[in-house]
């Protein structure tokens, strides 16, 4: 730390600011407390006298500070600050911490609790931490399972360092929210001015040239190899270097279902589909970029292939079981390592390559045919056939650098086979529960305000959003998107799984199927009236291009458009 003089009647709540200026935050997500009062004073005060201060957005629903925090740090891929109030703050955003986490998003959220109760020296912190707020061994144990590292900040004159390890270990692989207790007697004790030192971006590892040059060999000497990808496109760079490194060597991309984010242009003839299914026995070696869980069951092991791991952190510490079949790992930074590969792909045997080339054109041509019929069946059918509405998004997306959120279960299949997006950062599918895809998508909009960003989501998802929070705040901060349900009316997914492990059932003998039915909520699109939104309900395929196109007009002048489409299926 550096020793500052003091600032007049500087407390906990400057020594936040001053941490968050430190470590690089451009926004401070708040959910509001009774906790955040010192930090409230200290950004007025600071406006006031115009010192630099993170913008602060006040929010009103913890799932919508959390989810705004993930969608933004998707896009920026740095740490932002959270500020969740006390125990129950934390637990009601922490499906929406453990979705950061999942999703590998650095953040460091902060909520609360008191020490003194009101029996110790200084201003009274209030009955309601006594009576209601406080939880045994602090919200820092509640909150180790679903983040990165949990601490509590013991003294004031520590504070700014803590918020400044917090976010430097967030940032740093794996990528992750941080948490850190900092209870309201300290936000209200006196600060002595010493802030944190600005932190500094982590630096690249790197897979040694022992490491890569028997790697490339192996892929070199391979005839049939395959490329399984989830999460490369995350990472800095590594979705244009995973495309350098694909076409050096020639070699199959296959992202599957489990795939939560572009990492691939869809319609490059190198890009395989999403079922690693048939390289199950054919491949001779696998190379798993930034791939979790590439084997389901994860006991499905490949038959010849040799594995190559390619992952900063292979081993993903919050993952409870994970079965990767590893033969070799190359671990360090994944867009250096795939350039470092790129780069070796020499002495290549042209006529066993050329006829990779081929056969994988061959079954692109054929996926891109079936596409084609695919669509041209949902058009011809009777009402609006999912299939129908992606491919209508692509098509009205087309050329406008658009960014896709996706929070379908049923349909999520669709939206990325059709909508078939091409670009870095293009398209994320939002992780862990359902309930965040709102707040995802208005904070990749606030990361990427000149790009229109289309929210996918089925109609289940959407009652499990915050979706009058939402919408406060896409009105607050002028952050309009376009929301497009999928709508068909039930908890399909849930409605599966009943079938399948009841086929001949009480359930399917009577038509007695609980814990599906939709059909008693009122149209969607409504709640997004009282706001001022543009609202559509489409119930016919002829009425859904014009529909689509309406609320793109309206996006694209200010306004958050709901369209709520009816699908069959």
């Amino acid at each position: 730390m550096t020793d500052t003089n003091n600032t007049p009647g500087a407390d906990g709540g400057d020594a936040v600011v001053s941490a968050f200026n430190a470590v690089g935050a451009d926004y401070i997500f708040c959910s509001s407390g009774s906790e955040w009062a010192p930090v409230w004073e200290s950004l007025a005060r600071r406006h006031r006298d115009g010192e630099p201060a993170p913008e602060y957005l006040d929010l009103t629903h913890e799932t919508v500070a959390v989810g705004m925090a993930t969608g933004y740090g998707l896009v920026k891929r740095r740490p932002q600050g959270v500020l969740l109030h006390a125990a129950p703050g934390l637990l009601q955003g922490s499906m929406a911490v453990h979705g950061a986490l999942l999703a590998g998003v650095p953040m460091v959220v902060t909520s609360s609790e008191s020490t003194t109760y009101g029996d110790g020296p200084g201003q009274d912190p209030g009955g309601q931490w006594y009576r209601n707020l406080s939880i045994v061994g602090g919200p820092h144990q509640i909150a180790q399972p679903f983040t990165k590292w949990s601490n509590e900040a013991a003294s004031v004159h520590t504070l700014p360092t803590m918020i400044a390890r917090a976010a430097e270990l967030a940032w740093r692989a794996p990528a992750g929210p941080a948490y850190l207790n900092i209870p309201l007697e300290i936000l209200l004790e006196d600060w002595d001015g010493r802030e944190a030192k600005p932190i500094v971006p982590p630096g690249s590892t790197h897979s040694s040239p022992e490491e890569v040059d028997p790697v490339a060999q192996l892929i070199r000497e391979a005839v049939n190899p395959v490329i399984v990808t989830e999460t490369s496109g995350r990472e800095e760079g590594g979705f244009e270097a995973l495309v350098a490194f694909a076409e050096a060597w020639n070699i199959p991309v296959v992202e599957p279902d489990s795939a939560v984010c572009g990492n691939f242009p869809r319609t490059h003839p190198l890009h395989a589909g999403s079922d690693i299914g048939p390289w199950m026995d054919e491949a001779d070696l696998i190379l798993l970029v930034n791939c979790r869980a590439p084997f389901y069951p994860p006991s499905r092991r490949p038959s010849k292939a040799t594995i190559v791991v390619i992952d900063e952190v292979p081993q993903r510490p919050h993952v409870v079981y994970q079965v990767l079949f590893a033969d070799r790992y190359l671990e360090g930074n994944v867009a250096n390592t795939l350039r470092q590969l790129a780069k070796r792909a020499k002495d290549l045997d042209v006529a066993a390559v050329t006829a990779r080339r081929a056969a994988q054109e061959e079954r692109h041509a054929d996926e891109q045919a079936a596409i084609v019929a695919a669509e041209a069946k949902a058009a011809q059918a009777e009402g609006i056939d999912p299939v129908l509405v992606a491919a209508t998004l692509r098509g009205l997306l087309d050329g406008r650098d658009a960014i896709v959120v996706d929070e379908t279960i049923t349909h999520s299949r669709v939206v990325k086979r059709h909508v078939q997006t091409s670009d870095p950062d293009s398209y994320f599918y939002v992780q862990g529960g359902l309930g965040q895809g709102m707040a995802v998508a208005l904070g990749v909009k606030l990361a990427a305000k000149e790009r229109p960003v289309v929210l996918t989501i089925g109609d289940g998802a959407f009652t499990y959003n915050p979706v009058i929070q939402s919408y406060d705040a896409a009105n607050a901060y002028e952050l309009p998107l376009l929301i497009v349900v999928f709508n068909n009316r039930v908890y399909k997914s849930m409605n599966l799984n009943h079938r399948r492990f009841y086929p001949e059932g009480a359930a399917a003998e009577t038509g007695e199927w609980l814990g599906t039915d939709l059909h008693r909520l009122p149209r969607l699109a409504q709640f997004a009236e009282p706001f001022g939104m543009h609202t559509e309900t489409v119930d016919a395929p002829d009425a859904l291009a014009p529909a689509l196109e309406r609320a793109l007009k309206a996006v694209a002048e200010g306004t958050t458009a709901v369209v709520d489409v009816l699908v069959t299926r």
